[in-house]
């Protein structure tokens, strides 16, 4: 039986999507609810599930193609017509020959992400010879892309004012729908808040006593390990209860006061940055959030986070410092109206009751909307996160 597999319902506010890969090709067999294709939205990655066990039959949209809700994309075959026909025979016999040419496959232990993995395959990488620049050495996108640069046949060459060069081209690849769209509330963001940023120090020395003292028994009891994300979240909400308009937002000429911790985290993956939220920070347990951005995460690189899980953010703390970044200026992500940004922890000499000893010190930066936002409390904001985090009593105590 033949059966149409249509765009599923894509989330409000989006109205098309991008087919970015097929997983079948025509011919090929699927069990149910496997994933036939991936659609990319604005801000994430759509599976479209197999209603049923049986065999790809004609793709009427090839990738690369925007599609709306609803729109047929391909016709598979169920039941009894499972059985490959001649016609679906002949690009199965195409896909089996052309997966005869050998691509390497990357070391036992390593990872590949889905994405790098179809860049390598197409461009008949040695998957093992590609440095890995992800989460534990995995082998991301960019990677694989750079590495198909690298061969001067993977590219048509591109004309530049300099005149050609030997052996050196240049490549062309489109933004993916994520990238584009960052790029456009960065831009929207600065084009209409009056930005600016604010800095200070904190000497993380009583957080490090802290999690060292512990971190064996925390993770023991509540099974995760105890990070430092879960003192910034905790200790931008008091910040927050003590300065209102940091955790507000402009709409038109009214500041709306938001009367709940909402913290955005933001998590880089393959595909860009994104910002899920942890709703009700202020109601959870240091082992609650830490649970919740470590799922938030693993998610978002897996490609499987909902656009439910990326709207309505009051506050963002950003972690530039897992990179090596010492200092930044964050950009604000819109409609809010600051962002935290936390960076690398570095031992400086610092001057502790008159002695010069090594601390533990990261640099804290807030940007805000200068609109609402004056000067004054932003730096008392960061004053009070940083007074959180060198007494972490504070925090138990709300003081």
């Amino acid at each position: 039986m033949s059966i149409e597999i249509r765009v599923p319902a894509l989330p409000e506010s989006i109205a098309d999507a991008t087919l970015v890969a097929w997983h079948r090709k025509p011919g090929e067999a699927f069990k149910r609810d496997e994933n036939l294709a991936d659609l990319e939205t604005d801000k994430v990655v759509l599976e479209v599930p197999a209603p049923a066990d049986g065999v790809m039959g004609e793709q009427k949209v090839p990738e690369g193609t925007t599609v709306t809700a609803d729109q047929v994309i391909a016709l598979i075959e169920t039941g009894g017509a499972a059985a490959v026909s001649p016609k679906a025979a002949e690009p199965a016999a195409a896909t089996k020959a052309a997966a005869a040419a050998p691509v390497a496959a990357a070391p036992a232990g390593s990872k590949v992400s889905p994405a790098a993995r179809r860049v390598i395959e197409e461009n008949k990488l040695d998957a093992s010879a590609i440095a890995g620049s992800g989460l534990g050495g995995a082998v991301t996108k960019p990677d694989a892309v750079a590495a198909a640069a690298d061969r001067p046949a993977a590219a048509a060459p591109v004309a530049t004012p300099a005149g050609p060069r030997t052996g050196r081209v240049d490549q062309r690849v489109p933004m993916s729908r994520l990238r584009q769209r960052v790029a456009q509330r960065l831009v929207e963001a600065q084009s209409t808040q009056a930005l600016l940023t604010s800095f200070n120090e904190v000497d993380l020395g009583a957080v490090n006593e802290l999690r060292a003292r512990y971190k064996d028994k925390f993770e023991k009891e509540r099974g995760v390990k105890l990070g430092f994300m879960s003192f910034f979240v905790k200790a931008a909400v008091e910040a927050l209860k003590k300065f209102p308009v940091i955790n507000a937002s402009v709409d038109g000429s009214d500041i709306i006061y938001h009367e709940y911790y909402d913290i955005g985290v933001a998590v880089s993956t393959d595909r860009g940055l994104m910002v899920p939220v942890v709703r009700d920070a202020d109601l959870k347990s240091f082992a609650d959030i830490e649970k919740e951005i470590n799922a938030y995460a693993s998610r978002a690189r897996a490609g499987q986070i909902g656009i439910e899980d990326l709207t309505g953010g009051t506050f963002t703390i950003t972690n530039g410092g897992v990179f090596g970044s010492l200092l930044s200026t964050p950009i604000v992500n819109a409609p809010q109206s600051a962002i935290l940004g936390m960076h690398k922890i570095q031992e400086r000499p610092m001057v502790v009751k008159g002695q010069i000893v090594a601390r533990p010190m990261m640099y804290l930066a807030i940007t805000y909307d200068h609109r609402i936002i004056d000067g004054r409390d932003a730096v008392q904001f960061l004053v009070s996160i940083k007074d959180s985090l060198e007494d972490p009593g504070r925090m138990l105590l709300g003081i």
